[in-house]
Order: structure tokens, then C-alpha cells, then sequence
């Protein structure tokens, strides 16, 4: 098992690399496309790394299509899908040529109705097009089901369990709360807050307050002026990513580690130094809850 889980975490290692390497190159016009192929990439590599860990336990899952295990890399040309199709082949025109009417015309009937014929074909076109969506999405693995193989594995390798956060808007806050009164670090308080308090809330605050007071670490980041982004942190149920991470890291003197469904574990180091920093720990899930990306606490056994 432990040889398995060194080749997996290498694997793992080398396809991040190519994946950060092509996401650099990638340009504004073929982002989008660089994204889904990395996702697909991803994809793959989990699926087979899942159907391993099962065979070895003896638990096999649903074996997801081979095609998606062979896909390449470091190609640069279209990556193959579940059903062998191309992505970039470009779809047949699928409607019935129009035809010129001069026949129809001579023996005496009206010509064709030519709105009519290209709202045809394009009906047609789009009704093959959700066929063939629906034939690849039947043969594509349940990325749920894998991400929540893929985690219960790493956490059992890292003797972790899950404890699990409402999924409301505020789940980043609410766990990283959590894992502050496990460590038992003051969260803080709020001048003039009930007792009834919750605790996101006051890491809302603290995420938004220490962004405040260091504007030049996270404004080449935002898409918006600061002060509205401050506004959503600290007032509305907007979604905590890694500059909120990184906020909290360094407001409460942590170091948040960031399990993923895929295996790997990302740091966020809050700067402190010191051989005896506390660590936190969070499960990200990006295809596990219906409301999109979604973070749990992840507790040390027994504790």
C-alpha cells in the first residue's frame, strides 16, 4: 500500500506540474479550453488511481471508461473523451441540404420557406448536439463519487476524520472557526455581539479586517474595487478562497492545510516561523455538494 501511495503522489506531483504549465501558456482566448482539458486530465488520473486503491482493498467501484485514463498529457492536440470522439472535431452539418426550388418551381408549387428551412437546421443541429452531450455524459465517471473516494483514502492515510460544515455560503469560515476552537485559539469577538454569536461570522470580520490593513498583498488579485470586495467577506454569505485563507493564516498566526479530492494538500504559511505553529485542517470538495465548492474540518483522530 505504501509503494501505491508514493507512485500515486509522484504521479499526482508530475501532472500538477503539467498542468500549472499549460495553464501559464495559456492565453485569454484558449483559457477556457486549457481549463477543461486539465479538469479532464485530472479526471483520469483519479479515476485510475481510485480503481487501483480498490482492486488493492479487495472494493472495486464502477470502472470508469478507459479512454479517459489514456489521455495524453503532454499533448497539445485535442484530448480524447469517454467515447473516443474528438473535442475538436467539428460537428456535421446534420440538417438536410436546402434545395434550390427551381424544380418545384418549374412543375408549378411555392418555393421553400427559407427562415423556416435554417430554424430547421438549426433545431436539428442542436437537438444532435444535446444527443451526443447525453451519450458522453453516460459514459463519463461520477466525479462525485470518485472525489469522495479519493478523500475518505486520504484521510484515512493522514488519520484524519471529517467533520462535516453546512454548506450555506459561509462553509471556509465556519470550518476554519472550527479548527481555531479545536487548537484552542481565540477567534475573537465582535464590539457589541450577542451571545449567540456564530462563530463565522467573527472570522468574516477578521479575514476582511486584516485585508483592510494590507491592501497591496491582495488588490492585484481582485477583479473589483476593494471596498466592495471588503463588503462581501465581511457582510453577505460570498464564498472564502485562498486570499481569505491566507487572510486567516496570518490573522490567527496558523498553517492551513487545504486536503483536495484529488490527493493533494495545499499550505498556506501565515509567516510566523517557529517550530511549534499549530496547523489547521480543511477538506476541499469541488464536485461533492450542490452548491458548488464546499470546505469541511478535518479532525485529528480522537480529538
Amino acid at each position: 500500500m505504501e509503494e501505491l501511495q508514493a507512485r500515486h503522489r509522484k504521479e499526482q506531483r508530475d501532472l500538477q506540474s503539467c498542468v500549472t504549465q499549460k495553464k501559464k501558456q495559456a492565453s485569454k482566448k484558449t483559457r477556457k479550453g486549457v481549463n477543461d482539458e486539465c479538469e479532464q486530465l485530472e479526471a483520469a488520473l483519479a479515476a485510475h488511481q481510485a480503481r487501483e486503491i480498490a482492486e488493492l482493498y479487495g472494493e472495486p467501484i464502477d470502472d470508469p471508461s478507459e479512454d479517459l485514463a489514456k489521455l495524453d498529457v503532454n499533448g497539445d492536440d485535442a484530448v480524447p473523451i469517454a467515447n473516443g470522439a474528438d473535442l475538436e472535431r467539428p460537428t456535421p452539418d446534420l440538417a438536410p441540404k436546402l434545395t434550390n426550388g427551381m424544380e418545384d418551381h418549374e412543375s408549378g408549387t411555392r418555393k421553400p420557406n427559407r427562415q423556416k428551412a435554417r430554424l430547421a437546421r438549426r433545431a436539428a443541429e442542436q437537438d444532435a448536439l444535446a444527443e451526443q452531450a447525453a451519450r458522453e455524459a453516460q459514459n463519463l465517471p461520477d466525479m462525485k463519487k470518485q472525489e469522495r473516494y479519493r478523500m475518505l483514502a486520504s484521510m484515512k492515510e493522514r488519520n484524519l476524520v471529517e467533520k462535516e460544515i453546512r454548506a450555506d455560503g459561509h462553509c471556509l469560515y465556519s470550518a476554519v472557526a472550527d479548527q481555531l476552537q479545536l487548537l484552542d485559539v481565540p477567534i475573537g469577538t465582535i464590539p457589541g455581539a450577542t451571545a449567540d454569536l456564530q462563530p463565522y461570522k467573527v472570522t468574516r470580520m477578521a479575514a476582511a479586517d486584516y485585508m483592510a490593513k494590507h491592501p497591496d498583498d491582495f488588490a492585484p488579485f481582485l477583479e473589483e474595487p476593494m471596498g466592495e470586495y471588503l463588503h462581501k467577506v465581511r457582510d453577505t454569505a460570498e464564498w472564502g478562497g485562498q486570499l481569505e485563507l491566507l487572510a486567516l493564516a496570518k490573522t490567527y498566526g496558523v498553517e492551513i492545510h487545504v486536503l483536495q479530492g484529488f490527493g493533494r494538500v495545499e499550505k498556506i504559511e501565515s509567516g510566523a516561523g517557529g517550530e511549534n505553529i499549530r496547523e489547521v485542517w480543511l477538506g476541499y470538495y469541488k464536485h461533492g455538494f450542490g452548491l458548488g465548492e464546499h470546505y469541511n474540518s478535518l479532525r485529528k483522530k480522537g480529538a
